[in-house]
C-alpha cells in the first residue's frame, strides 16, 4: 500500500504525500467534498473507482455509467442542494432511489444517501431504506471487494469485510453470508461471474454454493438488468472464465439454457470436440468487443438441435441457419435491441460461408461474400478465423492461408470494383423508364437479374446492362415463354 497504513479497517494518510494512484480521485472531488463537510455531511467514494486504485487496475469491468460512485449521509433533497449550484448539470431521475446524479468539468457523479436494498421473493423491485451509517450502507454491497469506501477529504480507506486482503488473495466473497448477499439482489449471482473473469478472483466455496442452490432467484430479475450484465462479462479479456463459472453453477439454465446444451456428451464411438469448450476459447479469441463477442458466444447454438450421427461420424447440418433463429429468439428474451439481434444473428448465420468455398475463390464468389457480409465483413472475418481452435498445427495453417487469400482476392477485387457498394448497374427508376412499366413486381425481377449479372460479371457500365436488360425483357414478354 506504499504510503498507507494500517489501523483496524480504516486506513488515513494524515501528513503523507497522497499516492500517485489515489491523486486523480483526490484531484476530482475534494471540492465536491468540502461542499458536503461544510454542510455537517459526510462524503465517501466507493465502488470501483476505489477498488481499482487499491490494485491500480486498468481493466475494465464495466460497474457503472459514472466516473465517480459516491455515498453520504445526507438525504437525496439535501444532496440535489449542495450540488445544483456546483455542477454543470444535475438529474433526479433516480431520487426516490436516494441517488442524484450530476456533471461537472466533463466528469460525471453518482451521489447516493447510504442505503440498504432488499429484494422480497415476489418482487423484481429493491425496497429502499436510507441510512447513516457507511458501515451498514457497505455491508448490503455485493463483493468485499466493493465494500471499501475513501471519506473524503480526508483520504481515510473505510474496509470493515476485508475487502484489501481479498484482493491480494484473489478470492471472492460477499459482505454478509451469500445467500443473505444474494437474496438482497440475484442479479449479484451473475455479476460475480464477471468478476471472476476480470480479476482472476477465486470465488469462496461458500459463495459457489449458493449460487448452486440459489440460481432459481434469479428468475425475479429483470430481463434488461440480466442483459446489461451478460453484456459487461463478455467484454472482459477472457470471458471463459466467467461463463464457466455461469454454466457450472446452474445460473445459465436460468437466462441462456442453449449455453449448457453446448456441453455435448462425448460419444466413445462417433468422437467430436465439446462444442461448449469451443465455443468458449472462440469467445476469448474475438477482441473484446461487445456484438462480435455475442456472435460467438451463439454461434453455434444451433449445433444441439441439428446434431446426426451417420458414416461413422457427427454432423450438425444447418446449424447456423437454426442457429440464427435460435439466437434471435434469445437475444429477443433478453430484450436485446432490435438492431443487436440483426446484427448478431446474421453473423451467426453467415459464419460458415466461408467454408463454402473449398475450390478457390471466384470474382464471382468473393463478390457474393462480400454483398452477404455487408457492412459486417470485418467482423464475418475475424469470427471466421476465430472459429478455428483445433490443436491440429497444419490444419490451423491451412485455413489461416485459405483466409489469408480470401482478404486478399477482396483486396484486390476491392481496387478494380466498388465491393462496398454492389449493386445493380441501373437502378428502378431507370429501368422503368427504360422498359416503359409501372412499380411493380416486374420492376423487382428485372433489379435481381442485373445484380445476378453484377455479382457474375461485376461492373458492365449503363450500355451493356441496358442492352442485356432489354434482352432479358424481350426473352420474358415472348409469346413463347
Amino acid at each position: 500500500m506504499g504510503a498507507v497504513t494500517v489501523a483496524h479497517y480504516r486506513v488515513q494518510v494524515p501528513h503523507q504525500p497522497v499516492p500517485e494512484r489515489f491523486r486523480p480521485l483526490v484531484e476530482a472531488t475534494t471540492e465536491l467534498a468540502e461542499r458536503f463537510v461544510a454542510a455537517g455531511r459526510s462524503l465517501y467514494l466507493v465502488g470501483g473507482s476505489v477498488r481499482d486504485a487499491l490494485v491500480e487496475s486498468t481493466e475494465a469491468v464495466g460497474d457503472g455509467d459514472f466516473d465517480f460512485d459516491l455515498t453520504t449521509d445526507a438525504r437525496p433533497d439535501d444532496i440535489e442542494r449542495l450540488v445544483t449550484d456546483w455542477a454543470d448539470a444535475v438529474w433526479t431521475q433516480g431520487k426516490r432511489f436516494g441517488t442524484i446524479g450530476c456533471r461537472y468539468q466533463g466528469r460525471r457523479y453518482e451521489i447516493t444517501t447510504h442505503r440498504a436494498e432488499v429484494y422480497r421473493p415476489e418482487s423484481r423491485k429493491p425496497e429502499v431504506t436510507f441510512g447513516d451509517n457507511i458501515e451498514q450502507d457497505l455491508s448490503r454491497r455485493d463483493f468485499t471487494v466493493n465494500a471499501m469506501a475513501l471519506q473524503l477529504p480526508e483520504l481515510t480507506l473505510v474496509d470493515p469485510f476485508d475487502g484489501i486482503a481479498d484482493l491480494a488473495a484473489r478470492r471472492l466473497r460477499t459482505p454478509l453470508a451469500p445467500d443473505v448477499s444474494f437474496d438482497d439482489d440475484p442479479l449479484r449471482m451473475l455479476r460475480a461471474a464477471r468478476f471472476v473473469a476480470a480479476f482472476d478472483l477465486q470465488p469462496d466455496p461458500n459463495l459457489v454454493e449458493a449460487v448452486r442452490s440459489g440460481h432459481k432467484r434469479l428468475s425475479i430479475v429483470s430481463a434488461e438488468r440480466i442483459r446489461d450484465e451478460l453484456d459487461k462479462l463478455v467484454v472482459v479479456a477472457r470471458p471463459s472464465v466467467g461463463l464457466w463459472f455461469v454454466v457450472e453453477s446452474g445460473l445459465a439454465g436460468e437466462f441462456f439454457p442453449e449455453l449448457p446444451a453446448l456441453a455435448l456428451e462425448q460419444d466413445p464411438i462417433h468422437r467430436h470436440k465439446d462444442v461448449l469448450a469451443h465455443t468458449l476459447a472462440v469467445v476469448d479469441k474475438t477482441r473484446p468487443e461487445r456484438l462480435l463477442r455475442l456472435a460467438a458466444l451463439f454461434h453455434d447454438v444451433g449445433k444441439p438441435r441439428t446434431r446426426a450421427f451417420a458414416q461413422g461420424g457427427v454432423t450438425f447440418h444447418h446449424h447456423e441457419v437454426v442457429g440464427a433463429r435460435m439466437t434471435r429468439e434469445r437475444m429477443e428474451a433478453l430484450r436485446y435491441p432490435g438492431d443487436d439481434v440483426d446484427i448478431v444473428a446474421r453473423l451467426v448465420e453467415l459464419h460458415l460461408r466461408f467454408h463454402t468455398y473449398r475450390l478457390g475463390w471466384t470474382d464471382k464468389a468473393v463478390r457474393r461474400y462480400v454483398r452477404d457480409a455487408g457492412p459486417l465483413l470485418q467482423e464475418l472475418n475475424e469470427l471466421t478465423r476465430c472459429d478455428c481452435t483445433t490443436r491440429n498445427a497444419a490444419k490451423a495453417r491451412a485455413l489461416s492461408r485459405r483466409m489469408d487469400e480470401l482478404e486478399a482476392r477482396i483486396a484486390d477485387l476491392g481496387q478494380r470494383e466498388s465491393l462496398d457498394a454492389i449493386r445493380p448497374d441501373l437502378d428502378g427508376v431507370e429501368i422503368m423508364a427504360r422498359l416503359g412499366i409501372p412499380p411493380g413486381r416486374a420492376v423487382g425481377e428485372a433489379l435481381d437479374f442485373l445484380l445476378e449479372l453484377r455479382m457474375e460479371e461485376g461492373p458492365l457500365g449503363e450500355l451493356e446492362a441496358g442492352r442485356r436488360l432489354d434482352e432479358w425483357w424481350a426473352a420474358r414478354e415472348s409469346p413463347a415463354r
